[in-house]
């Protein structure tokens, strides 16, 4: 399947970019909003994003098909993790499930369409509509193509024409999208930019800056604080920086037969993407006093990592990423030589999974790649202390508890910043109705217009 070239994305390597050609563009793309989604009501586009969706599910649909085939080289994730990260992504994007996102995130789900009230509103004989940016600029990540795909999505919903700039070597996923759409609806299609550059090319950035009514990136600190500094002040800026997640188990669900699901559920969150991104845990709390110990549970889930890997192998990594495991390993082999406290399980012949016990709570950044510690503790207390380091950095805590004492952990997590918690099993599998970083996704891009008669 050979793709036309409809976006900068396809042309060829030797292409040379300009800040004229980004420029016009993105003048384009506000003409083509301004003349095609403008005048598309949300039942249409919910339609239309839902149908296509289920079209990415079909195991012979071309672009799919395309994705699984070209992705493990320029993704570095094997074709069965891009599957499964694909269906739990596509799977998403049910009519009901965007409905219930635009209810939530704007109080009625046809606030975009034209001005209505919610319940409370009409005794204050108040209406109001919400309207996204005229052309909304997309900074994506470069470790992990959904979030880039979710962007786009939340950017149709509200309307806006989108330039998508992708990490140098990150473009195929959002491009065949792209592709995806253009060959359904063309001129929505046309409502949408795809390219690739180095970071840091600023002839280039500046032109997106002086044209975006709307700035979202996703990256390091810096990345966040250097875009943030060139954007004009009538540009809004929505930035995503970095996170850590971590997993929570309590030693009630620690049964034999529940620590066994438990750890299945545990090895399917490092696999995920294998261990990439925000979502992924680095470690697991689990606490003494179950059934299971706090080590054979780490024993239990190198046996589930291991078959993993035989039925969705970890993707191509790096020397200077294996060399990372091998030197992580090496020292915990010493540790574990010198004393009971700590202990390593891992693949053999390979840096494929790797799995560290430690006694001490301390918290403890992974090298990822599907190396994980388990860490003991005494109490959600220990834990809290423990994590203390990365305070106002975790994103997600995956937790395994049951009943009444799930509720109060949960509480004590979101008290002390947690901006969500899930079942362990989920954490790289957020639902569609997710508040990145505790904020509404699809809420944060429009500007309200309220009416009072």
């Amino acid at each position: 399947m050979n793709l036309p070239d409809y976006f900068l994305a396809d042309l060829p390597p030797e292409a040379a970019l300009s800040r004229t050609m980004i420029s016009e563009a993105c003048q384009a793309l506000k003409r083509n909003r301004d003349q095609h989604l403008m005048r598309r009501s949300t039942n249409s586009l919910i339609g239309l994003l839902s149908a296509l969706a289920e079209s990415w599910l079909e195991a012979d649909f071309p672009f799919r098909q395309l994705a699984l085939e070209l992705g493990p080289r320029a993704t570095g994730f094997s074709a069965a993790t891009l599957g499964a990260g694909l269906d739990a992504f596509f799977g998403q994007l049910a009519a009901d499930n965007l409905r219930v996102l635009l209810q939530q995130e704007l109080g009625h789900s046809g606030r975009l369409d034209q001005f209505v009230s919610t319940l409370s509103e009409p005794r204050a004989q108040r209406t109001a509509l919400a309207t996204g940016p005229r052309l909304l600029v997309h900074f994506a990540a470069g470790n992990l193509p959904c979030p880039t795909l979710m962007s786009i999505v939340l950017g149709l919903l509200v309307r806006s024409g989108q330039f998508v700039k992708c990490a140098s070597g990150a473009a195929l996923l959002p491009r065949l999208f792209a592709h995806s759409l253009y060959q359904v609806e063309p001129k929505l299609g046309a409502c949408l930019e795809i390219a690739e550059w180095k970071g840091g090319r600023l002839e280039l950035e500046q032109a997106l800056y002086q044209e975006a009514d709307c700035v979202t990136a996703t990256g390091s600190d810096q990345t966040l604080a250097e875009i943030r500094r060139h954007l004009p002040a009538c540009a809004r800026f929505l930035g995503y920086g970095y996170r850590v997640s971590f997993g929570y188990i309590t030693h009630e669900v620690l049964s034999s037969y529940g620590a066994k699901k438990i750890a299945a559920r545990a090895a399917a969150d490092v696999v995920a993407w294998d261990q990439h991104g925000c979502l992924s845990p680095h470690l697991f709390y689990v606490e003494h006093s179950g059934a299971v110990s706090p080590e054979l549970f780490a024993e239990m889930l190198a046996a589930e990592l291991a078959k993993r890997e035989a039925t969705e192998p970890r993707g191509e990594i790096t020397v200077t990423e294996a060399a990372t495991i091998a030197s992580r390993r090496a020292l915990y082999e010493v540790r574990a030589a010198a004393s009971p406290d700590t202990r390593q399980w891992q693949s053999q012949g390979s840096t494929a999974w790797t799995v560290v016990y430690e006694a001490d709570p301390r918290f403890q950044l992974s090298c990822l790649n599907r190396f994980i510690y388990v860490k003991a503790v005494a109490s959600l207390t220990e834990a809290v202390q423990a994590a203390e380091p990365v305070r106002g950095q975790v994103s997600t805590v995956g937790l395994a508890a049951s009943g009444e004492k799930g509720e109060l952990i949960a509480t004590e997590w979101a008290h002390w910043g947690v901006t969500r918690i899930c079942a362990i099993g989920q954490m790289q599998n957020p639902p569609l109705t997710w508040r990145h970083d505790g904020r509404p996704s699809l809420g944060d891009l429009v500007t309200w217009t309220d009416w009072e008669q």
